[in-house]
């Protein structure tokens, strides 16, 4: 690195403060029938974020990820019905440009403080998803056999919510 030269270095609050995005998909937040690799990698990208969002905090810098829907390559031709154009001047739902917004909202000083965030992003639709969170619980304060543990894993999931569905189901 060259040495600095000249002028005043400006305030450290002056400065923008540093953010990044990683792109998620919502394969990886929800999953995808034929496409577990691909999904497992987004998952990935998704902990990474978090992690990195945590790590990084005490630098000042900001770590949220995007799971854009919009029309590419891959898509187009896979999914041909759903990411067509629309003919004349009907909003296209599916372009890539419909993303671009949030990307920029988070890479500005305007975001400052949101970190550790997951956003899905589709058409007009903006969701903040809210991920993996504790659910009903049961502590016995003691070690469970088998027997019990499955009567109350049973009892458990009778009081949860479902999971949501799969993409391509």
């Amino acid at each position: 690195m060259p040495p600095r030269t000249g002028g005043p270095r400006p305030r450290r609050d002056a400065l923008p403060t540093p953010g990044w995005s990683t792109p998620a998909r919502g394969a990886g937040l929800l999953g995808s029938v034929g496409q577990g690799n691909y999904a497992a990698a987004k998952a990935g990208i998704i902990g990474l974020t978090l992690v990195a969002s945590a790590e990084m905090a005490r630098y000042g810098v900001r770590v949220n990820a995007i799971a854009p829907a919009a029309r590419t390559r891959m898509t187009e031709r896979t999914f041909a019905a759903t990411m067509a154009a629309p003919d004349g001047d009907a909003f296209d739902a599916m372009a890539p440009e419909n993303v671009s917004p949030l990307v920029v909202w988070l890479g500005s000083a305007a975001s400052a403080g949101v970190t550790g965030r997951v956003f899905e992003t589709e058409a007009g639709r903006i969701t903040v998803m809210e991920g993996w969170r504790p659910g009903p619980t049961a502590d016995k304060g003691a070690r469970w056999t088998p027997a019990e543990a499955g009567e109350t894993a049973l009892k458990l999931l009778a009081d949860a919510e479902p999971p949501r569905p799969v993409y391509g189901t």
